[in-house]
């Protein structure tokens, strides 16, 4: 990442040639954290509320190397996780666990599945699934998925759960493939998205996601725009952290 500089600021590098620890810190906090910190926390606020309303079930969507089950074991016996993901990235997360001497807790299920492709409830049923309130999570993905295939998957994971379940997720607006942002970071993360064989295909304007997730019988529980991001995670830092231009997040509701 610091020999990367050149490629996201060559002021950057011109300043801090000499000082490689505040170039991987600008490249970081400048370009790679702020979107995911800020929704994790956005999600797990979320989700942490509706425990206390008596939430039983939390599917994460995506999970790769996801830690809320060995941060929250106070949950253990009022929770059951499901983390879905490709086999691929389950096993070496699997790996990654038994070396760094984790112990996976009764109520955390592993589900390989690639769902961007076909969501299967069944995988999850033969998990322990089952028909109860559920907070599902999906962080990350909306870009890499066309509308279509974004609005049927909302439609098949809300198709067999109750009234009241809900789901977090974070969108690129209308901007996305037209906005620089700060130090032309939005236009490089498309760029990087591109070079990495995972094109980011979609970008929604509000009223295309509330008329998608009105169609799978979801209302708009919440909606953060980029500035009420910055406000709520980013406001009055002195570091370089800072909400990342044309990302939004969602909390909807079944109806």
């Amino acid at each position: 990442m610091i020999r990367g500089i050149q490629f996201f600021n060559k002021d950057i590098a011109q300043r801090f040639q000499d000082d490689p620890e505040e170039i991987l810190k600008w490249v970081t906090q400048v370009q790679l954290s702020p979107t995911p910190l800020a929704r994790a926390a956005y999600c797990e606020k979320v989700l942490l509320n509706e425990v206390m309303l008596g939430l039983k079930q939390y599917v994460i969507l995506g999970a790769g190397l996801d830690t809320f089950c060995f941060r929250h074991p106070e949950l253990k016996n009022r929770l059951e996780i499901f983390e879905i993901d490709h086999p691929a990235t389950q096993e070496f997360k699997k790996k990654k666990l038994d070396h760094a001497k984790f112990k996976i807790p009764s109520n955390l299920h592993f589900v390989s599945m690639d769902f961007t492709n076909k969501f299967s409830y069944q995988h999850l049923i033969d998990e322990g699934f089952v028909n109860k309130k559920t907070f599902f999570s999906l962080l990350g993905i909306s870009y890499y998925l066309t509308k279509e295939e974004n609005s049927n998957l909302i439609n098949d994971l809300f198709a067999k759960v109750p009234s009241g379940s809900s789901i977090v997720f974070d969108y690129a607006d209308e901007n996305l493939f037209e906005e620089k942002g700060m130090s032309n970071r939005v236009e490089n993360m498309v760029k990087m998205a591109s070079a990495s064989g995972e094109q980011m295909k979609s970008c929604f304007n509000y009223y295309e996601i509330e008329h998608m997730l009105e169609k799978s019988g979801l209302l708009i529980y919440e909606h953060l725009s980029p500035a009420a991001i910055n406000d709520l995670f980013f406001r009055n830092r002195t570091d370089y952290l800072s909400a990342f231009e044309t990302i939004h997040y969602i909390h909807a509701v079944k109806k």
